[in-house]
């Protein structure tokens, strides 16, 4: 029924992490990442509306390498709208 948790959205985060992105509440990302079939589309949602459940994404204070974090998205597959919600997301924090 489907593909749950094989899809590797540990690495994903793992790597926009070491691009210099904070995660709030990143066990309930995780949490709600792993229940879903389509993680990359939870991703995106999340990223729009996680707000509320204290899901949020920040710059490190170094400075996040926007490179580093295309790569992420593209190597794992996600649409291209996805990197422009995230990005919406980050710039929401400051």
């Amino acid at each position: 029924m489907g593909r749950l948790n094989n899809e590797p959205f540990g690495e994903f985060l793992d790597s926009i992490k070491k691009a210099g992105v904070e995660i709030t509440n990143e066990q309930e990302l995780r949490a709600r990442l792993a229940e879903a079939q389509r993680w990359r589309y939870a991703f995106d949602t999340l990223a729009m509306n996680g707000r509320s459940i204290g899901i949020r994404f920040a710059d490190c204070g170094a400075g996040h390498n926007e490179a580093e974090i295309h790569r992420a998205f593209a190597a794992f597959q996600f649409p291209e709208k996805s990197e422009t919600i995230f990005a919406a997301s980050l710039n929401a924090s400051h």
